[in-house]
């Protein structure tokens, strides 16, 4: 690592006071896909994390066709420090919910369908079934649409996970979204370990499936603790990672300890690709789902 490119640690602490960079200034989402897209979504009661998750690309993917949706309901069980998803008791699980997103699929055309959830941690064998069966019926109504679920890690129940690969997914992601010494802080419930092992898992369960994981930076993380992050992810054969700024969601949620400058990314992104990845998506604005129809042309064959 070059001298230059050394960041400070900062560990979680309050907010930065510096208006927010030029670079992560989105537009506000407009145009006739995406009142197409959320239309569709209302009247088939559906929920996208797009919306959920405060996404700050909505605009650019809705426009293009492209929402990731999320099963399982609109309520999570954990509480994760940077998420906007909101949280508490979930209903009881929509056994209907496959078949309406691969409605919706179809009636977008889409080519590559993004599929993520809450946690359900209160049943996380159905919700494992409902990736699985969401899978099977894109595939039905859309047989040329490629599918990439991003799913929880299931409290590290490996039935849960062999469930969902059963069902082909060609892209299984889980995020591992922070270097290990912030997981208490940052992902409420999770273990880095587990994260860790699932990615493993999915490769030994199914070796052809491309896995794909993601992070978050500017959280007080070091550049040290990232590359560390990278190499362990990349040791356990995980294809595709997205690097992203966090973005606070409200003065509820962890605070911002600094923004990464473009060039930082790209550094990072070189930092990345030593270890062994097929595809690093590495930006200001990267979310999970950013461009995931390029990601995968990369590395799904």
């Amino acid at each position: 690592m070059s001298a230059g490119a050394q960041f400070v640690q900062i560990e979680i602490g309050p907010q930065v006071r510096q208006p927010k960079p030029a670079w992560l200034r989105a537009k506000a989402p407009s145009g006739d896909n995406f009142h197409h897209l959320k239309q569709l979504a209302r009247g088939m009661d559906l929920h996208t994390v797009c919306e959920s998750a405060q996404c700050p690309n909505i605009g650019e993917c809705w426009n293009h066709g492209t929402a990731t949706f999320m099963l399982l309901g609109n309520i999570c069980t954990r509480r994760c420090g940077f998420c906007a998803v909101p949280k508490g008791r979930p209903e009881a699980i929509d056994w209907d919910e496959p078949r309406r997103v691969a409605e919706a699929v179809s009636t977008l055309r889409l080519k590559h369908a993004v599929v993520t959830s809450v946690n359900r941690d209160d049943d996380n064998i159905g919700g494992a079934r409902i990736f699985a069966e969401t899978i099977r019926e894109i595939r039905r109504m859309s047989p040329g649409c490629r599918v990439e679920v991003l799913i929880p890690d299931f409290q590290g129940i490996d039935e849960a996970l062999r469930i969902v690969l059963d069902a082909g997914p060609d892209v299984l992601n889980h995020n591992t979204e922070t270097v290990p010494r912030l997981y208490r802080a940052v992902r409420s419930g999770a273990r880095y370990e587990r994260t860790l092992r699932l990615l493993e898992n999915a490769k030994k369960i199914s070796p052809r499936v491309v896995t794909k994981s993601g992070v978050m930076v500017g959280l007080g993380e070091t550049a040290a603790e990232l590359v560390e992050v990278f190499h362990d992810l990349g040791g356990r054969g995980v294809g595709i990672l997205t690097i992203g700024q966090y973005l606070r969601p409200s003065r509820d949620h962890l605070p911002i300890a600094r923004f990464y400058t473009p060039d930082e990314f790209d550094f990072l992104k070189k930092e990345a690709l030593r270890f062994g990845f097929r595809h690093v998506e590495s930006g200001p604005m990267v979310r999970s789902s950013y461009h995931a129809h390029e990601q995968t042309e990369a590395t799904v064959t």
